[in-house]
């Protein structure tokens, strides 16, 4: 008899009873029971029915590179790694109301323009809810095949009859496989249909782009298994007060993962930046203490991007530390870091940290600038407004060298910028028109541009 299993829909952990809240994230209502798909071979079979051998071949094959079809749209076609990819299968995500079913759309009318013929299957609007949707974003003419349906094998029957080059689903969490004894978006029917549409787009060659909701803590929705499936993971991010969009690359078969594309929400739906660089840094206004200007690279292209700090007396016990943007537990490290290799302290003040245009910063580069941020908005003191910065700092004061210095410099020539700090570990590049300035340790950056360590 097979074993009774139960999984929480919301982070997948798995139970062998049933609760109301789940003890992996304190969820109510979200565990239910996971049924397999097939109950295997039986005892009377094993032995008796064997498989077909598979062939082998070695790492010296030689095979044609997939072709890759383009939209047209730069910041999408950058992040897919150059096109997209046949009989590639594709995960987006996102908070709700980012954009994520305008992004798609508009993708599919550029595909489809470009002589690709696309399906998009709409799990949570009607027909007539996705055509008014176009009309507004200009591509009612554009030649998309469009259906409103959840029946996942029905999709599969009507996608073989079609044989498209592009399918797009929306969603994953509102497919319903008929042979899956479960409510849709549960741990089981996402599964069951990551895996049927994946294995049908490498059988078929149809590339099948998938939209994943999202936890309130920003990862895909479901278990984890299924971005494993998936040749490449996107998230679409961005903050409601601002316009800007980032499509990230955390997974990527067939191209650099951590690629970005920027765009920004208009009245006519999504529009790609080219210079996002640029765009970041389009309000910076007067120089002022705590704001700094980080010399980052996201992917393959160096961003700059506005690192702001405050810092003020707190009326707490334990003050506030704040952060918007970047790893709250980096911040602590650097606060400790200050405060034990340079002397100097944090403690009764709120600390604020924010990243300007809704950009998230993963990279340890930043370290230097947030630590240039902090003492700036705690000295009140500002540094020149044609200065960036950028290195890591190590827990014992030094700074480590930052990859990719030559093409954060001519990023940050090619925006008006005359000097740049970093760490004295780095190889030396000479960008014309730019001044760069080397520390060895954070007490010596500290003294130098501080008057203090």
């Amino acid at each position: 008899m097979a074993k009774t299993s139960f999984s929480c829909s919301a982070c997948g952990a798995s139970f062998s009873k049933w609760s109301g809240r789940c003890e992996g994230c304190g969820e109510w209502n979200t565990i239910s029971e996971d049924k397999g798909l097939s109950s295997g071979p039986s005892k009377k079979s094993l032995g008796v029915k064997r498989g077909r051998t598979i062939p082998l071949s070695d790492l010296a094959t030689r095979e044609i590179p997939p072709p890759r079809a383009c939209c047209g749209v730069g910041e999408l076609d950058r992040v897919l790694g150059g096109g997209l990819v046949a009989a590639s299968a594709i995960l987006v995500g996102g908070d709700p109301g980012i954009g994520k079913s305008t992004l798609l759309l508009q993708a599919a009318a550029r595909f489809a323009k470009a002589g690709v013929k696309t399906i998009y299957v709409s799990g949570e609007e009607a027909s007539a809810q996705v055509r008014m949707r176009a009309q507004r974003l200009g591509l009612a003419d554009a030649p998309v095949q469009l259906a409103a349906e959840t029946n996942l094998r029905d999709i599969l029957t009507t996608l073989e009859a079609e044989k498209p080059q592009l399918a797009i689903i929306d969603s994953i969490q509102t497919m319903w496989s008929d042979h899956v004894d479960s409510a849709p978006g549960s741990v089981s029917q996402v599964r069951a249909a990551a895996h049927e549409l994946t294995t049908f787009a490498k059988r078929n060659g149809v590339s099948i782009i998938m939209v994943g909701h999202v936890t309130k803590d920003g990862q895909i929705a479901g278990p984890r298994v299924v971005e494993h499936m998936v040749d490449t993971v996107l998230y679409f991010e961005g903050e409601r007060g601002h316009q800007f969009r980032i499509l990230r690359a955390v997974k990527n078969r067939f191209g650099p993962a951590d690629e970005i594309g920027v765009f920004e929400m208009t009245g006519g739906g999504l529009a790609e930046v080219i210079n996002p660089s640029a765009l970041f840094l389009s309000e910076r206004g007067e120089p002022s203490p705590g704001s700094v200007v980080f010399a980052g690279i996201e992917g393959t292209r160096p961003v700059l991007v506005e690192m702001q700090a405050l810092i003020a007396p707190s009326p707490h016990s334990q003050p506030r530390r704040a952060v918007v943007g970047w790893d709250s537990s980096r911040l602590a490290m650097i606060l400790a870091v200050l405060e034990a290799r340079c002397g100097i302290p944090f403690a009764g003040l709120d600390v604020y940290l924010n990243v300007a245009g809704g950009m998230k910063i993963s990279e340890p580069a930043a370290d230097l600038a947030v630590a240039a941020a902090l003492l700036s908005a705690r000295e009140d003191v500002a540094l020149p407004a044609d200065t960036v910065v950028f290195g890591e700092i190590s827990l014992s004061g030094a700074l480590r060298p930052a990859p990719q210095t030559e093409n954060r410099l001519k990023e940050a020539q090619k925006l008006g910028f005359t000097a740049a700090i970093a760490p004295g570990g780095n190889k030396t590049v000479s960008v014309n028109g730019l001044n760069l300035r080397k520390s060895s340790d954070l007490a010596g950056f500290v003294g130098e541009f501080f008057g203090a360590g």
